[in-house]
């Protein structure tokens, strides 16, 4: 398998770059578009619409949400508190459900965004993050709560994956030859882009490493930590048996 090493966006170091206005790193880091229209419009949406309760809250993101994104099919709908970041690089399918309190960022998607299928369901508090290439969730996806997706060199999950919830998918790993520097200061490589094809189910807090293919209708056991390639139509659990031992009896 071929590693490459990443360039990841320092987030203190932009956030603090003297050499920019308070307003131009805030359009660079949330909105993703420059102009004081685009500005403006971002924040009229989201403060709006984001935290309001009830029916008319419910309305309002979905008839105003589209107007940030790069596309947005018919009837999606969005729960309150979602925070959205660069959403002109965000395309969201016919049906698609988004829970309360998510995070969809496309900060470091690049030109492919992120791309959501048709009627797909996101839960509560689940993060999709581009840090450093695109994600793209197929048609019918059933997404769990707190669920993290970090693309680091890309995701892709093809039709009909369902995930439980307290999964996270991707990430990087730091280079640690150097005994001498932070870890931090090493360096970010990948091991390539995680795909998960058409009809596979990870069960609840699956960590799936950046680099790997799950092939077509297989499953992933509870808890399994996924480092390598994993066959089509195949069961990967983790190995775990229960011991039991007695308790002391401290009554008599």
């Amino acid at each position: 398998m071929q590693m490459c090493d990443v360039h990841k966006e320092v987030v203190l170091e932009t956030l603090y770059a003297r050499e920019a206005s308070s307003v131009t790193k805030y359009q660079s880091f949330f909105v993703g578009r420059e102009g004081l229209g685009a500005l403006v419009r971002f924040e009229l949406i989201v403060m709006l619409c984001g935290p309001m309760p009830g029916a008319l809250g419910f309305w309002l993101r979905k008839a105003l949400y589209p107007r940030l994104l790069n596309r947005s099919g018919r009837g999606a709908l969005w729960g309150r508190n979602i925070s959205l970041r660069h959403p002109g690089q965000i395309s969201v399918g016919d049906r698609v459900a988004i829970d309360d309190g998510c995070l969809l960022d496309a900060k470091g998607a690049g030109p492919e965004g992120i791309r959501i299928g048709n009627d797909v369901l996101i839960a509560r508090d689940t993060i999709i993050q581009a840090k450093v290439g695109p994600i793209a969730i197929g048609d019918r996806c059933t997404i769990g709560s707190q669920c993290q997706l970090s693309s680091v060199s890309g995701i892709r999950l093809g039709s009909a994956v369902m995930m439980a919830g307290q999964c996270y998918i991707g990430g990087g790993r730091y280079h640690t030859d150097d005994p001498t520097k932070p870890i931090r200061d090493q360096g970010l490589y990948s091991k390539g882009p995680v795909v998960i094809e058409d009809d596979v189910w990870l069960g609840a807090g699956v960590i799936v490493q950046d680099g790997v293919r799950i092939g077509k209708g297989s499953v992933i056991g509870a808890g399994a930590v996924i480092r390598e390639d994993v066959p089509a139509m195949t069961i990967a659990a983790p190995y775990q048996k229960l011991v039991f031992l007695p308790r002391n009896d401290h009554t008599k």
